[in-house]
């Protein structure tokens, strides 16, 4: 590992102001299961570090009774399950998939959303758009098994790493962001971005700015759920992964609904048509199949990884059916 300066300030000013304007120069460090491992394998080498474990309340999660849920960034992924477990269950089962006890400890809210792509070709040290000496990427005629069917018309490839994404932007969330010209909110939706260069990241978030936490609205009357589709049970990020939220009117026809696909893009996939479609339906399993089918319509599988189309349609069809109940 290379040497870097350690810095653990104990409030967003001090912390913000250690932080470079230039991305690489500095790292956040909160959980850090995701950056030690970047840091060990010279993927990120900062010449400095900025611990914000020790700045108070970030680490919180309140679920008052209007149904509506505010997380601090610090908030670990054990101390999320423990708190939002009666009206968030797409929440829930998204932290659920982390099974490692460990992470589940250590990782933060905060780590989940700004964790690094798991690209095979950037942790190999291809960089984040894995490009050749020619230039070209490396990944449509390479081993894509595992990488994006949506949104990969390039530069970007890979997908978007976060489990608790989709869920968030499904009841949608907003996230707070801390830096030196004071707070700013944004939609989880419109936090994720698609780098368009090697030196970008991939979420609206500046180099001298930290997450410092989640709002949910009401969720009060909103059938939602998560649904995964994995490889294996033990530590492992999921194939496809679908998030759903909907409301239902006296008919039991569904009001609204959104519906966001997990890791098959290099952000979390929201599918307006899908959830157009569900208004005014009665949730049944032909129509939840429907809806699965329109979500998946627009995808680009590249040469490896079709499969993944039919995985994200069981993942989208699932969740509708759970989340019904």
């Amino acid at each position: 590992m290379q040497k870097f300066e350690y810095a653990s300030p104990t409030t967003k000013e001090q912390a913000v102001a250690l932080l470079d304007k230039n991305w690489g120069e500095t790292e956040v460090l909160a959980g850090g299961t995701d950056l030690i491992s970047l840091m060990k394998d010279f993927i990120v080498t900062p010449k400095r570090v900025v611990n914000i474990k020790n700045i108070k309340g970030l680490d919180s999660v309140k679920a008052p009774r209007d149904g509506s849920a505010r997380i601090g960034a610090l908030a670990t992924i054990d101390n999320l399950m423990e708190a939002l477990a009666k009206n968030f269950p797409a929440v829930i089962e998204a932290a659920n998939g982390i099974s490692s006890p460990q992470i589940r400890n250590m990782g933060t809210v905060g780590g989940d959303l700004c964790q690094r792509p798991r690209c095979w070709y950037y942790r190999a040290g291809f960089g984040l758009l894995a490009k050749g000496e020619n230039g070209e990427s490396l990944i449509p005629n390479g081993d894509n098994r595992y990488h994006a069917i949506f949104g990969n018309e390039g530069p970007a490839y890979f997908v978007n790493p976060s489990s608790l994404a989709p869920a968030f932007i499904a009841l949608g969330a907003k996230i707070t962001i801390f830096g030196p010209g004071g707070e700013r909110e944004v939609e989880a939706a419109k936090f994720f971005v698609t780098p368009k260069s090697a030196t970008d990241r991939e979420y609206d978030l500046k180099p001298n700015e930290i997450v410092t936490g989640i709002s949910i609205p009401s969720a009060l009357g909103v059938r939602n759920a998560t649904y995964e589709v994995r490889q294996k049970e033990s530590l492992d990020w999921p194939l496809a992964a679908a998030s759903v939220a909907f409301s239902l009117d006296e008919s039991k026809k569904v009001k609204s609904a959104r519906i966001v696909l997990g890791h098959v893009a290099p952000i979390p996939w929201v599918s307006n048509e899908a959830a157009q479609f569900l208004a005014g339906k009665t949730i049944s399993e032909g129509v939840a199949a429907e809806a699965a089918q329109i979500a998946v319509a627009n995808a680009k599988p590249l040469s490896r990884n079709a499969y993944k189309v039919q995985l994200a349609r069981v993942a989208v069809k699932r969740a509708i059916l759970q989340a019904a109940g």
